[in-house]
């Protein structure tokens, strides 16, 4: 399985706040992975920095990505889908500076439609659209010379277009919708967001299991094993995102989504980019969750080699040898349990009696009365 992680936007603990600074201190945390936010405006200043970010990226295979403008009427009218897809063509083409491998974008309100199939179609449509300018804008592989400073247009695929599930029911957005249409445009992603899907499903993904559902939801959907996520605690209230908050603050854990990837997602190409007020800090505590979470799995399926090979030797079912190992932990354990207590009424027993001088030959130093004593 290929995961990344990383924090959406410069790290916290940077004392830079350049691009190319962060992406320094996010390869020393031992992260991997970057989004770039560009949710209300991208100023032209800034294109010097995105085009540094992608020459490391491609040199490093750092991961780098791009969040497009948060306020979107995709479904709204013709001047505000035109408003929209003018916001969405500057991170397009910042995109392409920056060697962005997902380019995230949100739908925004139904609109004018209701939810259901036009609605989904309308936005298949827009984003088969959204699909063909980021070729456009990648370039052709002829053109190499016109490209010798952006090096990856020749060399990688175009950036893959994300569709971000929402967090508020009147938003389009709902994991169904959004699996829908990534499966009928080639060259989009869904962009599973955690915190949305949480909240909009009331509280929905609480242990692995839930998370298993999900993905399996989306496998048989969509269809592709390339996904990107953005995870962080949530604040939510009657099906609707309210805010972020640390993961360690939430009824949303990582601990189940870590115990479902290590388990069962060597079928995913994945990355999650940590939304969390706390960025890279939440980001490290899911890498270090993720890799608990390998560790345990690693630890278990060891075991159950061994006592196959065990079982193997002794000519017995490995499922009967395993019951005779947990009866001589129990045994082992109550063992330990008595000699523990044993010492404390050893300890205390001395010290119900009180010490014979007839029997003792140690010297007595109690203040008693001594009729030898003259004075």
């Amino acid at each position: 399985m290929s995961l990344k992680l990383g924090p959406a936007g410069v790290p916290l603990s940077c004392k830079g706040r350049t691009i190319v600074e962060g992406m320094d201190d996010i390869t020393v945390l031992g992260l991997d992975a970057m989004e770039v936010q560009t949710v209300r405006t991208i100023q032209p200043q800034h294109f010097d920095q995105y085009w540094q970010a992608g020459i490391l990226s491609w040199k490093s295979e750092f991961e780098m990505n791009m969040h497009g403008p948060y306020y979107a009427e995709l479904l709204g009218n013709k001047r505000e889908r035109n408003r929209t897809l003018s916001k969405m063509e500057t991170s397009l083409q910042a995109g392409k500076i920056v060697n962005a491998r997902h380019l995230t974008f949100h739908v925004g309100p139904y609109g004018e439609f209701e939810p259901g199939s036009a609605a989904n179609e309308q936005v298949a449509n827009i984003m088969s659209g959204v699909v063909e300018r980021v070729e456009e804008v990648w370039g052709e592989s002829e053109n190499e010379e016109d490209y010798a400073a952006f090096p990856w247009l020749t060399e990688e695929k175009p950036s893959l277009v994300g569709i971000e599930t929402s967090g508020r029911q009147e938003l389009w957005g709902t994991v169904e919708e959004v699996l829908e249409v990534c499966n009928h445009v080639e060259g989009t992603v869904p962009v599973l967001n955690m915190g949305h899907i949480h909240a909009r499903g009331f509280g929905r993904l609480r242990t692995s299991e839930d998370y298993a559902e999900l993905f399996d939801q989306a496998r048989e959907t969509y269809g592709g094993s390339t996904f990107y996520c953005h995870f962080s605690g949530v604040e939510h209230r009657m099906g609707n995102t309210m805010h972020y908050t640390q993961i360690k603050k939430s009824d949303l854990k990582f601990e189940p989504f870590a115990e479902f990837l290590a388990e069962e997602g060597d079928w995913m190409d994945i990355t999650i980019i940590s939304d969390s007020p706390l960025l890279e800090h939440d980001a490290m505590y899911m890498r270090q969750h993720y890799d608990k979470a390998r560790q345990r799995l690693l630890e278990i399926r060891a075991r159950d080699e061994r006592r196959e090979k065990l079982a193997a030797e002794q000519g017995i079912d490995p499922e009967e040898l395993k019951k005779k190992e947990i009866e001589a932990a129990e045994a082992r354990k109550a063992q330990q349990e008595g000699v523990v207590e044993a010492p404390k009424e050893a300890i205390k027993a001395p010290a119900a009696q009180s010490p014979s001088k007839k029997n003792s030959k140690m010297i007595s130093f109690e203040d008693g009365k001594d009729e030898d004593d003259i004075f």
